[in-house]
């Protein structure tokens, strides 16, 4: 697996960059910046296959549902508890002075002992709840 961590968003929030050897890549928790994070993706010459999402915090999701708007690539997680911040993104954008946000809901919701594949990566999910009802982990082995 290789990865790269591009900071997005006045807040500076991770957004991870994984992939592949074959350079079959996932975006996990595109907090904004869709333009910034293709071009990351493009520039490395990869392929991107998915959205992953540790939780429905603004500045972890702000960007996915353009990015499946513009790519038709699925949106996978968090967990089902996570729907209400979901719907609360319009209102979390004005609370938090962020470009304009809307409500979504992931293509595949996600719950502790899933697996999730990019690639030839494989992914367990573990549920980790304590700064969001619905938040998840994922873990490579």
């Amino acid at each position: 697996m290789e990865f790269t961590i591009l900071p997005v968003t006045p807040y500076q929030q991770n957004c991870s960059l994984v992939w592949d050897a074959a350079g079959r890549a996932a975006l996990i928790d595109p907090g904004g910046e869709a333009e910034r994070l293709l071009a990351e993706v493009a520039q490395r010459g990869l392929q991107l296959e998915k959205i992953l999402l540790t939780h429905g915090h603004l500045d972890h999701v702000g960007a996915a549902a353009e990015l499946r708007e513009r790519l038709g690539i699925p949106i996978i997680g968090p967990q089902r508890e996570e729907q209400f911040w979901l719907d609360l993104l319009p209102h979390q954008a004005e609370l938090f002075n962020f470009p304009p946000a809307v409500a979504f809901t992931p293509d595949q919701w996600l719950d502790d002992g899933d697996t999730v594949e990019v690639g030839s990566l494989r992914f367990s999910v573990l549920h980790c709840p304590g700064h969001t009802p619905g938040h998840v982990v994922f873990y490579q082995h």
